[in-house]
């Protein structure tokens, strides 16, 4: 959410929301594969306790990865629009229609 923060700086947030998910797409699920296949090699110790651990972790995290940080929370800030970023300026600030090409200084018009 930093990277789509800073786009929708420049961007607005609807927009920089799709930018910042293109640029940080595939680090966020390659580190999350990672991470998951990490945790998934405790599932082949011979210890229940841990394998189980191991496999509840890794599958949370898979989860994560590929539900949450890919479709819930972008849907929700989609949706929610300017406002998610609430206590701050930047959720003031009025969103132009997406029609094409935009200057910076129409994307930060403030409301009022």
């Amino acid at each position: 959410m930093h990277r789509v923060r800073e786009e929708a700086q420049v961007h607005g947030t609807r927009a920089g929301l799709a930018r910042g998910l293109t640029v940080t797409g595939g680090v966020i699920t390659s580190a999350g594969l990672v991470l998951a296949g990490t945790f998934a090699a405790m599932a082949t110790l011979p210890l229940v306790n841990l394998a189980e651990m191991g496999f509840v972790v890794a599958f949370g995290v898979l989860l994560d990865t590929f539900i949450v940080r890919s479709l819930l929370l972008p849907a929700l800030a989609h949706d929610v629009g300017a406002r998610i970023w609430w206590p701050s300026r930047l959720a003031a600030v009025r969103e132009a229609p997406a029609e094409g090409p935009r200057s910076t200084d129409e994307d930060l018009t403030p409301v009022g």
